[in-house]
C-alpha cells in the first residue's frame, strides 16, 4: 500500500465521529433556527403589527393576481386571524347582567306627573313643561316621523325636566327621523325608555339624542338604545357647549351593520368637558362603508374632564367577524375639524381625561386610543381580543396604572407615557395562538372572565375600583371577583 493510500484511510471517519459531525451539524441549525425565530419575533415586536392587522392588508395584496397567489393570500389571512382570535364562537357572549339597562326602574316606579299615551301628547308636553316636571309615558309604542322632537326649555339644578317609563321595557319609541329628541336646553333627564331607529335607510336614522349648545347636565339612565349610526350626537353651538352631561346605565348597540359612510360611534362627543360615561354596555357597532372605521365612544374637540368608567365595550357581539376596523373607546377619536373645536383650534383634542375600570373586548383595532390627548389617565382596565392600547402624537400624554392587557401598550408617533404597574403581553405569541392575558380567565369568548387560577395581583400603587362591585380591587384590571357583575339587580 502506497504512502498516499495510508494517509487518506487514516484520514476516514469513523461511526461515532460521524454521530459527532451530525450532532454539532443538527446543534448549529438548531442555533441559527432559534436565532432566526428570535430576530423575527423582535422584529415583529418593534413593528408591533398583530395578526388581525396584518390579514386584511395580505389578502388585499394577494387579490387580482393568479390563482395560487390568491389561494395562498387568503389561507394566511385566515390563519393569521385564527391564530390572533380564536375560532369563531358559536353563540354570543353571555354579557354581565349587572351592566347596561336594569329591570329595577331608575328614579323609582312611580308613574305620576304628566301622563301621555300617544305621541302627539308627547310632543305637546314637550311644549309645555316647566322645572321639576315629569312626563311618564304609559305602556306602548310610540312612532315617530317627519320632524323632530324639541326638548327645548329649561329646567333647573333641583328640578330637571324628566321623561321617563315607569317600568323599564313598557315603553318603545320608535324614530323614523334623522335625530330623535333634539336637546339645546339644560337639565333634561331620559330614563327606563326602549328608543329604536326604525329607518329604512341607515343614513337617516342618525341619532336618537341630539344633545348641543346649551343642553348642561343633561342625564341619560338606564335605557336602550339600538340601530343609530351616533346614539349619542353631543356638541357645541357657537361659543355654547353642552358641558356636565351623564349617560349612565344604558345599553346601546346595533341589530345590524350599519350601511353608511356616516361617522358609526354610539356615543360621539365633541368639545363638551366634564361628562360621565358609566355603566353602559356598548356593544356592536360596525360601519360597512366608507372607511369602515367605528368606535364605541369618544370625546374629542378639545373638551375637557371627561370620564369613561366602568362600562363594557364589546366591540363584536352578535355582529361578528365582518370587515373593518373597531376600537373600544378614545379620546382624540380620528381628529376634529378646527371649525368643530372648543377653542377654534384643537391645540389638544382632550385634557385631563380618565379611563378607568372598563372592560374592553373583541375589538379588530386597539381597545383604547389616544390620539392628541394630554394628561390622560388610564387606570384598571382589562382589555381582552384587542391590539392594545395606543398613544399617539407628542400631544398626547398618558399615566397607565393597573391595567390588564391582552396585548402592548404602545407609544406612536411621540406619544408620551408614564407606565405605573400594568400587566401587558407581547405581540408576537399571537402569530403562533398562545394569548398568556387570556388565558387568566376560564373562557373570555364566551364572556366568563372569572379567573383560571389566581388573580394577577399588582405589585404596588394604589387600589383601583372595582366593576362589578365598586369596592376596592387589588387585581390587575377591572375587577377581584367577576361573578359579581352577573348579579342583576331584582325588578322593582
Amino acid at each position: 500500500m502506497s504512502e498516499r493510500s495510508r494517509r487518506g484511510r487514516g484520514k476516514q471517519a469513523t461511526p461515532a465521529r460521524r454521530r459527532g459531525r451530525a450532532v454539532y451539524l443538527l446543534a448549529g441549525v438548531a442555533v441559527l433556527g432559534l436565532a432566526g425565530l428570535a430576530a423575527v419575533a423582535a422584529a415583529i415586536e418593534h413593528v408591533g403589527v398583530a395578526p388581525r392587522t396584518l390579514a386584511p392588508y395580505v389578502e388585499k395584496r394577494s387579490s387580482g393576481h393568479n390563482p395560487t397567489i390568491v389561494g395562498a393570500g387568503l389561507f394566511a389571512s385566515r390563519t393569521m386571524m385564527e391564530m390572533d382570535r380564536g375560532p369563531a364562537p358559536a353563540q354570543p357572549a353571555v354579557l354581565p347582567a349587572a351592566l347596561g339597562v336594569q329591570p329595577r326602574a331608575a328614579g323609582g316606579a312611580d308613574a305620576g306627573g304628566i301622563q301621555v299615551a300617544t305621541p302627539d301628547a308627547l310632543r305637546a308636553a314637550l311644549q309645555r313643561v316647566q322645572p321639576g316636571d315629569v312626563i311618564t309615558l304609559l305602556p306602548g309604542t310610540y312612532r315617530f316621523f317627519n320632524k323632530v322632537l324639541d326638548a327645548d326649555r329649561p329646567g333647573r339644578e333641583g328640578a330637571p325636566i324628566t321623561v321617563r317609563a315607569a317600568r323599564p321595557g313598557s315603553v318603545r319609541i320608535e324614530f323614523d327621523l334623522q335625530e330623535g329628541f333634539r336637546v339645546t336646553a339644560p337639565w333634561w333627564r331620559f330614563e327606563n325608555l326602549d328608543i329604536r331607529g326604525v329607518c329604512a335607510t341607515d343614513t337617516y336614522c342618525e341619532h336618537a339624542f341630539h344633545v348641543v349648545g346649551a343642553a348642561r347636565h343633561f342625564a341619560s339612565v338606564n335605557n336602550a338604545i339600538a340601530d343609530f349610526n351616533a346614539h349619542f350626537k353631543i356638541n357645541g353651538a357657537g361659543d355654547d357647549f353642552p358641558d356636565d352631561g351623564l349617560i349612565e346605565a344604558n345599553t346601546l348597540f346595533n341589530t345590524h351593520v350599519r350601511d353608511t359612510a356616516n361617522p358609526v360611534t354610539p356615543i360621539d362627543l365633541v368639545a363638551a368637558s366634564r361628562w360621565t360615561i358609566r355603566a353602559n354596555v356598548i356593544k356592536d357597532f360596525i360601519k360597512g362603508a366608507g372607511d369602515g372605521i367605528s368606535y364605541g365612544a369618544f370625546a374629542k374637540g378639545g373638551g375637557q374632564a371627561n370620564l369613561f368608567e366602568g362600562n363594557l365595550v364589546w366591540c363584536e357581539h352578535e355582529l361578528a367577524g365582518r370587515r373593518g376596523q373597531r376600537v373600544g373607546l378614545s379620546f382624540g377619536g380620528g381628529g376634529t375639524g378646527y371649525a368643530y373645536c372648543r377653542d377654534r383650534r384643537c391645540i389638544t383634542e382632550q385634557q385631563g381625561g380618565i379611563m378607568r375600570g372598563n372592560l374592553i373586548a373583541a375589538c379588530s383595532d386597539v381597545g383604547v386610543y389616544l390620539n392628541s390627548a394630554a394628561d390622560s389617565r388610564i387606570e384598571d382596565n382589562t382589555l381582552v381580543d384587542t391590539t392594545g392600547i395606543d398613544v399617539r402624537f407628542a400631544s398626547s400624554s398618558a399615566r397607565l396604572d393597573g391595567n390588564l392587557v391582552d396585548g402592548p401598550i404602545r407609544s406612536r408617533d411621540g406619544g408620551l407615557l408614564h407606565l405605573g404597574d400594568n400587566e401587558t403581553a407581547s405581540v408576537w405569541p399571537s402569530y403562533v395562538g398562545r394569548h398568556p392575558v387570556r388565558a387568566l380567565f376560564a373562557d373570555p369568548r364566551r364572556g366568563d372572565f372569572t379567573w383560571s387560577g389566581k388573580a394577577p395581583q399588582r405589585q404596588g400603587g394604589r387600589p383601583g375600583r372595582d366593576l362589578c362591585t365598586g369596592k376596592p380591587v387589588r387585581a390587575y384590571g377591572a375587577f377581584d371577583d367577576f361573578s359579581a357583575c352577573r348579579r342583576a339587580p331584582a325588578q322593582s
